[in-house]
């Protein structure tokens, strides 16, 4: 897994391209975790150049979830077909915030 990480107004904004599986979960929670500590609080992840998500990659994102919502903060994934379909699978598509667009997710952060 590869991405970028831009820090905006009240937000970070993470693009990810690659796998988020097994073998890149642990470094993924770990970074995002400090992130989110450093702040702002409020993260937009853009999977929608993701090609994989598995069990492991799904539970990180529940804890992504549940750890920024402790931070009093909020998590909004921009999502792909793929994603959308794995996620929605398991039926977590309205605790993770899925997201169509980047925009729909920036202007979801800016009224909170």
């Amino acid at each position: 897994m590869r991405g970028s990480h831009e820090v905006r107004d009240n937000y970070q904004l993470f693009r990810l391209t690659g796998l988020l599986d097994a073998f890149s979960e642990g470094t993924f929670s770990k970074t995002l975790k400090t992130k989110i500590d450093q702040g702002p609080k409020n993260i937009i992840l853009d999977l929608s150049k993701i090609d994989f998500v598995d069990s492991s990659g799904l539970g990180a994102l529940v804890q992504l979830v549940k750890y920024t919502q402790q931070s009093e903060g909020s998590l909004q994934i921009v999502s792909n077909a793929r994603v959308t379909q794995t996620v929605k699978l398991v039926r977590l598509e309205k605790f993770l915030s899925l997201r169509p667009s980047l925009d729909e997710a920036i202007d979801n952060v800016k009224k909170s």
